[in-house]
């Protein structure tokens, strides 16, 4: 393949090569564009809280290795391959970690994380896109390249821009999460939904989330203090603990009326928490679940109840590329805020190297609007 004469020959990266070993940042080859791809310069990539215990084998994520890791991110494209109709070289654009197949959509994949559960998806990441974001450069399907309006979203406030920083646009990818299963739901506006945990990186965007979209929030939490700060942001939230006692913490939920619907994204050690079956208690007739936490086992629920109330439940996996246009509308128009004066905070910034800080920075930092970085 012809080197771009635009590109650096090689670029460094972050690679991990067995859960057994640290990643180490070297230099490899730079991507080269061809057709359907881009090659985009990261700016910052995300690093979610349980970041290194994907990374360390804890979590028991399947994929391949070598691999450069990494995952969502902000980045201008550097080179475009024959097919780019739009994409142009530096242009501003928000890499989409969900990566799908282009003849089959139910083939996707998580770039740097997982490497989905078909044969399809499976083929993908230990094939074409097998490299994330954790490098100066990354290859990118031409559909992962979501352009931004950089005027808009850049742009000095006398200017009519919103001035957010590069930092800021970062969380989108936290926003993108829970907008798929609360739109699945069809959330709408004086709507009351009851989401939980509210209080970490996905549950808080939520309730972000959920509150642009004009409804009403019951947060629920264990942690008390983080609890109270998510109620504060809004009086619009209500706050319900989570206490151990199914029907005590569903009549809490009660007292602010029958919820319109429920949104849960618990983690993985949540699996016997009691907090499921007291929010399905909580519903209104006709009213509507989305599980989209990481629960691997099974759960008890209400059988009786949800037959009865004509309860809808609903399993969502990230989101469609349908709800990152209506996201990103709802971010430039003003309804859906970024940046410290929305109550988001990066609390660190990283180059390549320091990946051991930013991974502990993010598992020491996982509340509501907190932002961890790798700037290559």
């Amino acid at each position: 393949m012809a080197h771009h004469p635009e590109l650096p020959k090689t670029h460094r990266a972050l690679i991990l090569t067995s859960t057994t070993k640290a990643p180490t940042v070297q230099k490899i080859p730079t991507p080269q564009p061809t057709a359907g791809n881009a090659i985009v310069r990261i700016l910052v990539a995300n690093v979610i809280p349980f970041m290194r215990d994907i990374y360390n084998g804890k979590r028991q994520y399947a994929f391949p290795t070598p691999l450069v890791i990494g995952t969502s991110a902000i980045g201008r494209v550097a080179a475009v391959g024959p097919d780019a109709t739009f994409l142009t070289p530096g242009k501003l654009v928000h890499i989409d970690v969900t990566i799908r197949g282009r003849d089959d959509p139910t083939a996707a994949f998580l770039s740097g994380i997982h490497e989905g559960f078909t044969d399809g998806s499976q083929k993908l990441m230990r094939g074409e896109w097998r490299d994330s974001t954790y490098a100066e450069y990354a290859k990118v399907p031409l559909e992962n390249c979501i352009a931004l309006d950089e005027k808009r979203l850049l742009g000095p406030v006398e200017d009519g821009g919103l001035g957010y920083s590069d930092e800021a646009l970062a969380y989108i990818s936290s926003l993108l999460v829970p907008y798929g299963g609360l739109r699945d739901i069809d959330i709408r506006a004086g709507e009351t939904v009851i989401i939980a945990p509210a209080t970490g990186s996905f549950g808080g965007a939520a309730v972000l989330v959920a509150l642009a979209m004009g409804a009403r929030v019951i947060a629920m939490g264990r942690n008390l203090e983080a609890l109270k700060q998510v109620a504060a942001r809004s009086e619009r939230i209500e706050a319900v603990p989570i206490t151990g006692e199914v029907q005590a913490d569903a009549e809490a939920l009660r007292a602010f009326g029958p919820a319109d619907a429920f949104f849960d994204i618990s983690p993985p050690e949540a699996a016997k928490s009691t907090h499921i079956k007291s929010a399905i208690l909580a519903l209104k007739q006709s009213g509507r679940v989305s599980l989209m936490g990481g629960i691997g086992e099974d759960i008890s629920l209400p059988y009786s109840v949800i037959m009865n109330r004509n309860l809808q439940l609903r399993g969502k996996w990230m989101y469609d590329r349908k709800d990152i246009a209506a996201l990103l509308k709802m971010i430039e128009i003003g309804v859906l805020g970024l940046g410290e004066g929305a109550g988001m905070k990066v609390v660190g910034k990283f180059a390549l190297e320091e990946w051991d800080s930013a991974f502990t920075t993010a598992a020491e930092n996982p509340d509501m609007g907190m932002q961890t970085l790798i700037a290559p």
